[in-house]
């Protein structure tokens, strides 16, 4: 039996994906969690073979998720299931070792067909998103993410600072480096295109 662990924050999509995989005779579902954090300590807790995570969810991403998979060098296989067919996502998702990532526009029995793949110890990539995700690199570092993320929140530097522990000159350093990059002209528009691009 492949074990898996359901991470969604839509209640909708979540009992579907858990009423769909019920249905297969060699997968059983051994947990289904709303949020990022709830879903970590139910990987630590049930050690499933495979997490199925959307990437937007409350408190950890799926990517933060699989970041925190990878690092810990737990042996579950990280499957993405998510609606952003953005580049920058996948890209950041192989960073994290994810073994599959799917878009939820795909056939159903994709799926599982992915779960088995994955479980053998191959990858399940949807092949147009691997073409584009090698067009255009990611040009930002992971504390100019942190920071322009919260910017795009409408957190001011002096929030910013304090919730990352750092100087507000840090945060507007951070800042001016990532609208540099990006080529826009504030933090606003820097935001907006790096959310685009899948980069945050």
């Amino acid at each position: 039996m492949i074990r898996v662990l359901l991470a969604e924050d839509q209640a909708m999509v979540l009992g579907a994906l858990s009423a769909l995989l019920g249905l297969e005779s060699d997968i059983e579902v051994v947990g289904a969690a709303a949020d990022g954090e709830t879903a970590w300590r139910d990987v630590q807790r049930l050690k499933p073979d495979v997490l199925v995570t959307d990437i937007e969810m409350p408190s950890l991403t799926g990517l933060e998720l699989a970041q925190r998979i990878q690092r810990h060098e737990m042996t579950t296989k990280v499957v993405i299931v998510t609606t952003f067919a953005r580049p920058g996502f996948l890209r950041r998702a192989l960073d994290a070792g994810v073994a599959g990532y799917l878009l939820k526009d795909a056939p159903a029995e994709n799926l599982a067909e992915a779960l088995r793949k994955v479980h053998r110890g191959g990858r399940s990539i949807d092949p147009q998103l691997a073409l584009d995700a090698w067009s255009e690199a990611d040009p930002l570092n992971d504390r100019e993410r942190q920071v322009l993320r919260l910017a795009g929140e409408g957190r001011s530097a002096g929030e910013i600072a304090g919730q990352l522990n750092l100087s507000q000159g840090t945060v507007r350093n951070y800042l001016s480096e990532a609208i540099g990059k990006l080529g826009v002209g504030n933090r606003i528009e820097a935001f907006r295109l790096a959310r685009q691009k899948g980069w945050l």
